[in-house]
């Protein structure tokens, strides 16, 4: 048998701070060492794109940078979790795999079962850590508000590194970039990626820019600047819940502007208790989380989403949004809730055919919230409010001056403001000396926005025994009790 090792595996925890599975590896007495894997099976699921491992392949190199001084690296590997540590445990004797619990989807959470199958006929222990304050096997909410404070509030880890002596074996499984040519440089119009600037944003966020957080969290444009831009870091685990908790709290600015970061951390505690959500039933994945509503009926139509799917429906604060997002992977909270109110309450779209495509573009793609959220936004849920966004209110709203509309449409940037909302109603006077696209003069659907339909197939189900039996069995699931 090879020599004896520990293995950290890294999945959605890319730091090197405030990082249990390392520290418990650097209390050992043995060499370990840190792998990431590129996942074959995990890469062909519908939910991943590029940016996503763009995103995590340069988290890596940053991570790599930190450990450099202390001869450490995170080593890539191109494989499937369970063939990879079978091969690696005919190399050496691999006492612990050290990881963080993943709350993934079906793919993700069946691959773990089959990892923990083989390490068990291996003898190999697999010592897994609570993430983000998420309980795994929790039934109900009962005590989960208090426990989720006490993690927030638990002391940060220091991660110290001894200088490593040993020196990892070639595999088969190594990873070149150079089979991935994609990833080699980052886009620029993407957040960086790394630990160093998820504490850089969010220490801009606590010295400057909250201070117009409420005011500005549901407007395109401002919001690029107030909302805190940590989601992506959140997601990928460049930085930890309770370090972000603990850094906002503690700032010494805290209690002169207690109203914007009190807001501010009230959403990262929402955000545990969405993934805590999907933790319980990943099932949200692909089925309704109110079972009735799987009887909802819905005139699916391939044309009109594809239109959403570029933004070329005709509705300029649709279309911007989505081009935004298409562009830079990031849109504020109700842009998002905008687009998916949009695709199932306007254009009469099952849900499910637009959830994998925002997925893909969201470069913080989280699926504890994704899905939850997208479901929330659609209406099927039965225990939230049915909201319809409708996108010609929230474009004059939001957006009163058309700076986000302009920015984004440039086929639309001579258009007068007065007109920049509903440029279908410029008139051929109006147009003189000016062109837009025939789709801004006539969209895909009625500017009329005649969503009655949809509506009154969502409340007739609402009103069902079965939805409400559904509605019922949820409250006792995921509300926490007072």
């Amino acid at each position: 048998m090879g020599k004896k090792i520990n293995v950290v595996w890294l999945k959605r925890d890319l730091r090197t701070s405030d990082h249990e599975a390392l520290f418990e590896a650097e209390k050992s007495t043995l060499d370990y060492i840190i792998v990431y894997l590129f996942e074959p099976k995990q890469m062909a699921h519908p939910d991943y794109s590029p940016r996503h491992q763009q995103f995590i392949y340069h988290s890596i190199l940053a991570m790599n940078e930190s450990l450099l001084p202390y001869n450490r690296k995170v080593h890539i590997f191109n494989s499937d979790a369970p063939d990879f540590f079978d091969y690696l445990a005919t190399q050496y004797t691999i006492e612990s795999v050290l990881s963080y619990k993943e709350s993934g989807t079906q793919i993700s959470w069946d691959r773990d079962k089959k990892v923990a199958k083989r390490l068990k006929s291996l003898h190999i222990s697999w010592k897994e850590f609570d993430c983000q304050g998420v309980i795994r096997g929790s039934k109900n909410r009962v005590g989960w508000d208090k426990k989720w404070f006490v993690y927030a509030s638990s002391s940060l880890i220091n991660n110290c590194f001894k200088t490593n002596h040993f020196h990892l074996k070639s595999s088969p499984f190594d990873f070149n970039v150079t089979d991935f040519p994609a990833l080699a440089k980052y886009p620029n119009q993407y957040q960086p990626a790394g630990e160093k600037y998820a504490f850089k944003y969010l220490d801009s966020f606590i010295k400057k820019r909250h201070k117009n957080y409420n005011y500005h969290i549901s407007q395109p444009e401002n919001s690029r600047y107030s909302c805190g831009r940590i989601s992506t870091y959140l997601s990928w685990g460049n930085i930890s819940v309770r370090q972000v908790y603990q850094l906002t709290k503690n700032a010494s600015n805290y209690k002169s502007n207690k109203r914007a970061f009190d807001s501010f951390l009230s959403r990262l505690k929402w955000r545990s208790h969405f993934i805590q959500k999907f933790e319980v039933d990943c099932s949200y994945e692909h089925s309704c989380i109110n079972r009735g509503y799987e009887q909802m009926t819905y005139q699916n139509s391939d044309l009109l989403l594809e239109s959403w799917k570029k933004g070329q429906t005709g509705f300029p604060m649709v279309d911007a949004s989505m081009r935004c997002l298409l562009s830079t992977g990031w849109l504020n909270f109700r842009m998002r809730a905008m687009l998916v109110s949009f695709l199932c309450h306007y254009l009469d779209q099952d849900w499910r055919r637009g959830v994998y495509h925002m997925a893909k573009l969201f470069l913080d793609y989280e699926p504890g919230i994704h899905f939850t959220q997208f479901q929330m936004q659609a209406g099927v849920t039965g225990i939230n409010s049915i909201r319809v966004y409708n996108p010609i209110k929230q474009s004059i709203e939001k957006d009163s001056d058309g700076v986000f509309l302009k920015k984004w449409l440039p086929e639309l940037s001579a258009i007068p403001s007065g007109f920049i909302h509903e440029p279908w109603k410029l008139t051929d006077i109006d147009l003189i000396g000016l062109y837009i696209s025939d789709i801004y003069r006539q969209p895909v659907i009625s500017p009329t926005l005649h969503n009655k339909r949809v509506k009154d197939r969502l409340w007739s189900l609402r009103k069902t025994d079965f939805v409400k039996q559904e509605s019922k069995r949820l409250l006792g699931l995921h509300v926490r009790p007072k």
